[in-house]
């Protein structure tokens, strides 16, 4: 068994274990996942470079408060993405159907009042990604390459591929398509983990500490660069798998 199919066992094991526990306390339930959300908008943010603790962007998103010595987009970027994570626990609890409208609406939320020109909209000039040697596709190449990418997620679902791997090719994919200016990789995670939930699993929240940070955007160099994409799969198996244990310790 390949390492990233032990994963996935073990991540259907803890799945089966939440499963006995429901149905759960409303309260309970609203409270922890609250507590669960914050954490992923202050990890993603950070992720991409924003300075708010985890503490301020509680404050922030809670309380409305504005933190001294902080700057409007970080603000913004805080309630934007809050805002994201309710409008894909929405959308999850539909029958949803992965596409570019979509996508294009989770962008939006990321960058309202931010870039009102590019919000929600795919990009018309050439791009490259700070630290990075991969080269994104030119703006001429972004719908026929999201046309694609949509019918490859299509065929992966046909499949019965798991889940995990298929919200792991989502964020993969549409990170190296890039089609937007700015926002491209919280747009990624939000739409990994509304395929998540939609699915009955829990926010896989990538660490914004330098180390996974850096084991991250190896893990996506390496399929953007080489197209192999497995250890960026078994980095996203792996944090799905810490989040639904974490989840499962404070529930028991």
């Amino acid at each position: 068994m390949s390492d990233l199919q032990k994963t996935l066992s073990e991540i259907d094991e803890l799945q089966n274990a939440l499963s006995v526990l429901r149905p759960l306390p409303s309260e309970v339930v609203g409270k922890i996942r609250q507590a669960f959300d914050i954490e992923y908008t202050y990890e993603s943010n950070r992720i991409e470079g924003n300075t708010l603790t985890l503490q301020e962007t509680a404050l922030v998103i809670n309380e409305g408060m504005t933190i001294a010595g902080k700057s409007m987009r970080e603000h913004l970027e805080a309630i934007n993405h809050a805002e994201a994570v309710e409008f894909i626990k929405e959308m999850a609890n539909g029958d949803i159907e992965i596409s570019e409208r979509m996508i294009k609406d989770i962008h939006a939320l990321v960058l309202r009042g931010i870039d009102r020109q590019n919000a929600g909209i795919y990009r018309n000039v050439p791009v490259m990604i700070s630290g990075s040697r991969y080269i994104p596709p030119q703006p001429y190449l972004i719908v026929p390459q999201m046309e694609m990418f949509i019918e490859e997620y299509k065929k992966l679902e046909s499949k019965g591929e798991h889940a995990v791997v298929i919200a792991a090719f989502l964020h993969d994919e549409l990170v190296k398509i890039h089609p937007f200016i700015d926002g491209n990789g919280r747009t990624s995670r939000l739409l990994m983990n509304l395929y998540l939930l939609s699915k009955g699993y829990i926010i896989a929240n990538i660490k914004g500490n330098y180390e996974d940070r850096i084991q991250y955007y190896t893990a996506l160099e390496k399929s953007h660069i080489e197209n192999e994409p497995i250890d960026f799969y078994k980095l996203m198996a792996e944090v799905e798998k810490e989040a639904l244990q974490k989840y499962l310790n404070i529930l028991q």
